[in-house]
């Protein structure tokens, strides 16, 4: 039988209080913040590039994944979801801050940038230390800051206080996800590692250009080799500032025998073309083109980008949870944490309905099943839900429409009674 409210309540677990069980209300809201604090910053710079836009990319798409938590057959089959709080932390809410979509794109973000990210399980229903029978309400990504054979801290975001606290958590609780592309997104020579460092000294070029230096060598007509002839150098070099500076239209006038040059021109270096060949080199290793970004890319190019990059990034996040989030009894009994993408949202409107009918022909989708792709409500229709050629006539439905066939069997069943009275 189902446990009672009171047995609930006493095994109930949360993180960060330990066994507390209740809090008084208070009218201290916690600390405030005039931005979103759990929100992940990029490291190493990345803000400063163009790198940004790429981690959201990959994680917009690896969060329309859809993950569950499911049951399947001997043979990994898909069978059903499991109405779980573990579920409903992948498909509904995964904390009081993010939605399971926001969650799992926090994730494949925090994964990219940091190279690994660790999903720790907030409130459960049992102390994941007391027993791997539980069940999770909430959960958050964290930053791992230090590594033990056993444990790791991790750096989480508490809800309770608005504060980023530093917890030690075993490993065996916490679904620790290394990015599969570490060796080109994360290593320290890797190729994603080198084009931040190009696009920040290129931005460094950028900022020193527009500083609003005029970087002025002033050639004096005489030797600089005394203290005197220095002292003199320097003065005129007062002098030429000053003029630029109290000038309303920065205009200065020089003696006839100085010569003045002028080094603030465009300075040639190969930034720009290494940023180029390392962006190159960079989307054939992760299966990017840049088709991919403005939408225009073709089925292949499509197909290779979620082969090559999306799918290895889910199934590091799917692989983590179900091994650390699922007992081995559980796994035995046919749970398990699915990611299924969904290959009919891309069809193009004119290209559905000869999806449509192929599919219904052959007896893959129903209907009612077509008809949900679509985003139209289901028939009521009995027939709508059943696997069969709507092209073909069934048995009992030929005679009723083909007056020959009819005819033919009325023949056969007169000849059966004459046979039958004989």
């Amino acid at each position: 039988m189902p446990d009672n409210i009171l047995t609930r309540l006493s095994r109930a677990w949360n993180v960060f209080r330990g066994n507390a069980l209740y809090v008084p209300y208070s009218t201290d809201l916690g600390s405030g913040s005039g931005y979103r604090p759990d929100m992940h910053q990029f490291s190493l710079g990345n803000e400063q590039s163009t790198v940004a836009p790429l981690y959201n990319r990959i994680g917009i798409d690896v969060a329309a994944m859809r993950m569950n938590h499911v049951r399947v057959d001997k043979n990994r089959q898909f069978q059903e979801v499991i109405p779980s709080a573990l579920n409903n932390c992948l498909t509904v809410e995964a904390n009081i801050d993010q939605s399971a979509r926001s969650f799992i794109q926090d994730a494949a973000m925090s994964m990219c940038d940091e190279g690994v990210v660790a999903i720790v399980p907030v409130d459960t229903t049992v102390n994941p230390r007391i027993s791997g029978s539980y069940d999770i309400h909430s959960m958050r990504t964290g930053q791992i800051i230090q590594w033990y054979p056993k444990h790791v801290i991790v750096r989480l975001y508490n809800d309770q206080t608005g504060l980023f606290e530093e917890l030690t958590l075993p490993k065996k609780t916490v679904a620790i996800v290394e990015n599969p592309l570490y060796a080109t997104m994360n290593e320290p020579n890797g190729t994603l590692r080198r084009l931040i460092e190009k696009l920040n000294l290129l931005d460094a070029v950028d900022r020193q250009s527009g500083s609003g230096k005029l970087d002025l060598i002033i050639q004096l007509p005489f030797v600089i080799k005394t203290e005197k002839r220095q002292q003199q150098a320097e003065n005129r070099r007062q002098a030429i500032t000053e003029q630029l500076r109290d000038s309303q239209y920065g205009i200065a006038y020089t003696d006839a025998t100085e010569h003045i040059t002028q080094l603030n021109r465009p300075a040639e270096n190969q930034l720009m073309a290494q940023v180029e060949y390392l962006t190159r080199m960079l989307y054939s290793q992760l299966g990017l083109t840049q088709a991919i970004f403005d939408g225009t890319a073709s089925e292949e190019e499509s197909l290779n980008y979620y082969n090559r990059t999306i799918e290895p990034l889910t199934a590091a996040i799917t692989d983590a949870m179900h091994r650390t989030f699922l007992t081995k009894t559980g796994r035995t009994q046919g749970q398990a944490i699915m990611s299924i993408r969904s290959a009919f949202r891309y069809i193009s409107p004119k290209d559905l309905p000869d999806f449509a009918d192929k599919f219904t022909r052959n007896e893959v989708f129903s209907s009612n099943e077509i008809r949900g792709i679509v985003g139209w409500y289901p028939s009521e229709d009995p027939g709508a839900d059943e696997l069969r050629n709507k092209n073909l006539n069934q048995k009992g439905e030929e005679s009723a429409e083909d007056p020959t066939v009819a005819e033919e069997q009325k023949r056969q069943n007169g000849t059966n009674n004459k046979e039958g009275v004989s």
